[in-house]
């Protein structure tokens, strides 16, 4: 809605959350796992989360201190896990050239998940770097009304197949984060297959999917929503997701063995990272935790 300086300096943390993040880009903002997030300055996750937004405009500078530190032992830096780095505020702010250049020169491997357009813009810098790159395209669903309702003001699946796309023009193997899948709305096997179909015509490698998780602040928001959107599933929901923020297993297990052969039908159980010839293999990275 607007950007304005607060006019006084506060410290902000960067948060090693369930979700494995790594290191936050400059920008606490948008996405399902960020909500929770904003109570972290003291924002709420529903009206402030859709209008305010903090950006740490020196972060590219940061994060070539830490990375030059002997104590840097150059492990993967996962990008995009909580906050997304192509959110539109980077079109104004252009803090990630600095950043991938910060990883890059430090020989430290990285990884981006986004459903930004705007990342279009450093793709020549991307296929550039000689250190590993995972990239990856977050797509939950191809019906354009549905997804203007339950992500406003976020790229349409037309624009995120056609960055997958572009990704992959541009040489870099590129996965799609089937996420979230919302249970009754875009979870049956018609849809999953349509949206694996456009995913593997738009050169993806590989395809995850992940169920809708309702953790605290994304669950009063969404569940508000349902009421007023599908109400007929505001029950089920409840049901489903009474023993916490995952559904329950047996609906995720009858998910996991429903995606699989649609998933391998359509070539996208596979996976690539791009890795210069003369890079050193790099051990995959592991679950963190806070504790």
């Amino acid at each position: 809605m607007s950007i304005a300086p607060l006019g006084l300096e506060l410290p902000l943390y960067d948060i090693t959350t369930g979700t494995g993040d790594f290191i936050a880009n400059g920008v606490v903002s948008h996405n399902c796992f960020a909500r929770n997030s904003h109570t972290y300055l003291d924002f709420d996750p529903g009206r402030d989360f859709d209008s305010q937004i903090v950006v740490k405009v020196n972060a590219p500078e940061v994060l070539a201190r830490q990375l030059n530190a002997r104590t840097w032992q150059r492990e993967h830096v996962a990008m995009g896990t909580n906050t997304d780095p192509y959110q539109r505020a980077e079109g104004r702010y252009r803090l990630m050239p600095g950043i991938i250049g910060a990883l890059a020169d430090s020989g430290t491997p990285f990884s981006i998940l986004t459903k930004g357009t705007v990342l279009t813009r450093d793709l020549p810098l991307l296929a550039d770097v000689d250190v590993p790159v995972h990239m990856a395209v977050s797509i939950a669903l191809l019906d354009r009304e549905l997804q203007h309702s339950v992500e406003p003001g976020t790229p349409s699946p037309k624009a995120r197949l056609d960055l997958v796309r572009r990704i992959t023009d541009a040489g870099l193997p590129c996965r799609v984060m089937v996420a979230p899948i919302l249970p009754g709305l875009t979870d049956s096997a018609e849809q999953l297959d349509a949206l694996l179909a456009e995913i593997a015509a738009a050169g993806a490698e590989g395809a995850t999917m992940i169920p809708l998780r309702l953790q605290r602040g994304t669950r009063e928001w969404f569940m508000a929503w349902l009421a007023r959107e599908h109400p007929h599933l505001v029950d089920p929901y409840r049901q489903l997701y009474r023993g916490g923020a995952n559904a329950a297993a047996h609906y995720r297990d009858a998910l996991a063995e429903r995606f699989a052969p649609l998933a391998r039908a359509h070539g996208l159980d596979g996976g690539g990272t791009h890795r210069p010839p003369s890079a050193p293999p790099v051990e995959q990275p592991r679950q963190l935790t806070l504790l």
